[in-house]
């Protein structure tokens, strides 16, 4: 009984860390495609990744709800569902609406295809959302919170930070060079990939059996609010400043290097932040070996403080130090802003740990109010790239380096849990 119950439990695992793969594979198509279409519309280069991750303000509570009311597998397979259709509308994007134009932004004629594909963004949006949801809850479970909770979410990270790799490094060899011929049509078979995977995964889901903790019991009271903890609060406010740094930091580097215009600048562009998730995926796998030993608070204050000096040396570097990438001179300092992908590596699964570290019944509620926050990864690219227009893209890098420090305080001081008089069983 104990051998077939390990099984079970290792195959949940498995099936949980393959889905933490797929999240970043999908929501990392938006900053190189966001290069696609910001040739034509300058002003949506960063609209494809905002529709994403808005998508989680207004799904992040109700998946929650979902994961409470149906279980992690039904939320999982009609998530991967609802991604399928996502990348049809990418897809779509590619064959119609071209030459159909809708209205007038900026001064620019804006045509129907932008239109569909900033909707199957928002649809993607709502999958990973869902996924997310599942996932990070789940795998801290099957560790059994603490350090060892920890350290299993850092394992599905490690998958993670492999497919995010992909994605960026896939897209730019399609693209090599962004014209004003290059449309979706030409990253056609990252999203038939996507697709494909999502099928797969769904059938492969559909027959392993997962944990599912809150299925049959008797409803659960809540008498106070995940947010009533104050440790889970400021985590909140910490997952929202994570994710704009994780997605704002490869992908504005992404847009520097491509709008150096040489030959190739793309390809280069999506190598440079195809690097930036190796080093998360280094550190991932890193951290899953060191979590076990080293607390978390130890760590998220070491990669905090090492990432602010990164970025500080990275600004204030002359650009005239350069390596040569296919016989074209390349700022130094892009190597820098790469190398924070070792740093942010382990702040999603350490910031959540802390965040949920002594809920008990809250979690499942928490996990859901996170998921929300995510939003926070289409606004801060967003306004880092309006700082980027007016002062130029290193210097909205100023930005990364404040919510560095905010989740430093964090996991110093603000990751205490101080309520422990609530009842949370």
């Amino acid at each position: 009984m104990t051998q077939t119950k390990d099984n079970g439990k290792l195959i949940a695992i498995i099936t949980m860390c393959f889905i933490f793969a797929m999240i970043s594979f999908v929501t990392n198509m938006g900053a190189p495609f966001g290069n696609i279409w910001g040739f034509t519309y300058p002003f949506a280069k960063a609209w494809g990744n905002l529709m994403n991750f808005a998508a989680y303000l207004f799904m992040g509570i109700p998946a929650g709800k979902m994961l409470i009311k149906y279980g992690y597998k039904k939320t999982a397979l009609i998530a991967l569902a609802v991604g399928i259709v996502g990348l049809l509308f990418q897809y779509l994007s590619s064959i119609t609406g071209a030459g159909t134009y809708v209205f007038t932004y900026d001064g620019i004629k804006v045509a129907l295809n932008l239109i569909i594909y900033l909707l199957g963004a928002f649809i993607c949006g709502f999958c990973v959302c869902m996924l997310n949801t599942v996932v990070n809850p789940m795998l801290n479970l099957l560790g059994g919170g603490g350090n060892k909770g920890n350290q299993l979410i850092q394992v599905g990270g490690t998958l993670n930070s492999l497919t995010a790799t992909l994605t960026p490094l896939l897209s730019g060899i399609l693209v090599g060079t962004v014209t004003k011929d290059t449309n979706m049509g030409d990253v056609a078979p990252l999203l038939f990939i996507g697709m494909a995977v999502f099928a797969i995964s769904f059938i492969i889901i559909s027959r392993v059996t997962i944990p599912e903790p809150t299925l049959g019991k008797a409803a659960v009271k809540y008498e106070r609010s995940p947010l009533a903890f104050r440790h889970c609060l400021l985590g909140v406010i910490a997952i929202f400043f994570y994710v704009g740094i994780e997605i704002g930091i490869p992908m504005q580097l992404n847009f520097y290097i491509t709008n150096l215009g040489f030959e190739g600048s793309a390809a280069v562009g999506g190598t440079l932040a195809a690097a930036y998730w190796l080093m998360m995926l280094v550190g991932r796998a890193s951290s899953s070996v060191l979590s076990g030993k080293l607390s978390t608070t130890l760590q998220m204050t070491v990669v905090s403080t090492v990432a602010i000096i990164l970025l500080l040396i990275a600004i204030f570097m002359p650009e005239s130090i350069t390596f040569t990438v296919s016989g074209h001179a390349v700022p130094m300092k892009s190597v820098l802003i790469a190398a924070c992908g070792l740093c942010t590596s382990i702040m999603w699964g350490g910031i959540f740990n802390l965040s949920v570290e002594g809920l008990g019944k809250y979690t499942e509620a928490a996990s859901g109010i996170f998921m929300t926050m995510v939003v926070g990864g289409g606004i801060m690219p967003l306004i880092q790239e309006s700082i980027a227009k007016s002062a130029g893209p290193i210097a909205s890098y100023w930005l990364i380096i404040a919510m560095l420090a905010y989740i430093l305080f964090y996991s110093t001081i603000g990751c205490k849990n101080v309520n422990k008089d609530i009842k949370v069983d």
